[in-house]
């Protein structure tokens, strides 16, 4: 009778543990979830800033009043490369980049800043 007890109470303080670690972690799932709501706005930010590395060309080059086929001729490469930039069907190798931010007046880094790469969105699909 004595040890029916003793495993009375073990028992009733093992389910207690149970009950309040899952209340814990109930609270901060609620917790996280209104943080991410909250982060709307920031998330919706982030969107509109962070554009592909071809849009950013197509804005530079247009912004300089250059043609695909100006900026082609100037780095020795196709239009067709150029416009497979642009379009995100390819990206420009090293070099390419770097004589782009040269013809364009900008540092590659700057290019570089705001781009959201393909790698971005496979790794956080709510990138946009």
């Amino acid at each position: 009778m004595y040890f029916l007890t003793i495993y009375a109470i073990i028992a009733l303080v093992i389910h207690l543990v149970i009950i309040g670690a899952l209340i814990y972690l109930f609270i901060l799932l609620v917790k996280a979830l209104k943080k991410y709501i909250a982060s709307k706005e920031v998330r919706a930010e982030k969107s509109v800033v962070r554009k592909s590395l071809g849009e950013l060309l197509r804005e530079h080059r247009l912004r300089c009043k250059m043609t695909q086929e100006f900026v082609a001729e100037s780095l020795g490469v196709s239009r067709q490369a150029v416009s497979k930039w642009e379009s995100g069907a390819s990206d420009p190798s090293t070099s390419n980049l770097l004589a782009l931010a040269k013809l364009y007046g900008v540092s590659a880094e700057e290019l570089l800043r705001n781009v959201s790469s393909s790698q971005d969105k496979k790794e956080n699909p709510f990138i946009p």
